[in-house]
């Protein structure tokens, strides 16, 4: 087996479907399988994935109940697989025509690649903008140590051999699992490649609560992961200052929100700060 395509998916019911269907109409002339980890849904998403296992041959299901998490659903969901590499997919995306080849020709050569982002098809110009075109050019850039690219969990692959070697998913992770992921692969030595003949259609918050708390969660654990990776590089440069210019920019801006958009970018914000500080007080270190 040349590729497996690993789904973790947690209550995915909405759009999975969705996601399948983009699956199943892929093309390449290797040897390829689906792999369908669900990790305790409550929802329909192992009813749906049942359904889609009765007409697609190389779609398999592998039950990780044992405990919840994304990082122990893709570690059991990749020791289950057949393919000699890896590919990621999220149950809320959709992979644009073209990528399975895409990616699946790339893992051939590079031990380590990320896709390009579409943000444009399945956002609306409101939510959009508390996150912005990422992964749209190039790999995401970070600014603490150990200043190396990373990429979202839902646009990378990497070769089975190198999974194994760099011990897998930190399952200790809430959040940022993928960014520590892909930072363990590069210290070890692989070469992080980006291929932009592959699109994935990402799938934004489209909600105040949910935007609010993936930012809060995701800047909590920025704060961790620059506490695990200081010894890597230098220290950032005056980020007190730019923590606290951040706190006085929201709330000088906070009586002039209106827009929908405005809304979702300073929730966004708010979220961010917040997190920030939660991650602060927790691991006493400076924000990121």
């Amino acid at each position: 087996m040349e590729l497996s395509v690993i789904i973790a998916c947690y209550n995915g019911a909405s759009t999975l479907a969705e996601q399948l269907d983009s699956l199943a109409a892929q093309q390449w002339d290797r040897s390829w399988e689906i792999i369908f980890v669900d990790n305790r849904s409550t929802d329909e998403s192992l009813a749906i994935a049942t359904a889609y296992a009765q007409r697609l041959q190389n779609l398999r299901i592998v039950d990780a109940s044992e405990k919840q998490g994304k990082s122990f659903a893709l570690n059991k969901g990749i020791r289950e697989a057949r393919g000699t590499a890896i590919a990621f997919a999220d149950a809320d995306d959709v992979v644009a025509p073209g990528w399975l080849a895409a990616i699946g020709e790339a893992l051939q050569e590079h031990e380590l690649v990320a896709v390009r982002c579409d943000v444009e098809t399945l956002n609306t110009h409101e939510h959009k903008m508390y996150r912005n075109s990422l992964q749209a050019e190039g790999l995401q850039s970070i600014h603490y140590p150990p200043y190396l690219p990373h990429a979202g969990g839902g646009t990378i692959g990497i070769q089975r051999d190198l999974h194994f070697r760099i011990g897998g998913f930190d399952e200790t992770l809430p959040y940022l699992e993928d960014t520590d992921y892909v930072w363990k692969a590069q210290l070890a030595g692989a070469k992080f490649h980006f291929v932009a003949d592959a699109v994935v259609r990402v799938r934004y918050r489209m909600t105040l609560g949910g935007i609010y708390r993936q930012k809060r969660n995701y800047a909590e654990y920025n704060v961790f992961l620059s506490k695990r990776y200081r010894s890597y590089g230098p220290p950032m440069v005056q980020p007190w200052k730019k923590y606290f210019q951040d706190w006085r920019n929201l709330i000088r801006t906070a009586r002039k929100v209106k827009a929908a958009s405005s809304r979702a970018m300073w929730v966004g914000q708010l979220g961010t700060l917040l997190g920030k500080t939660r991650g602060i007080i927790k691991y006493r270190v400076p924000p990121t």
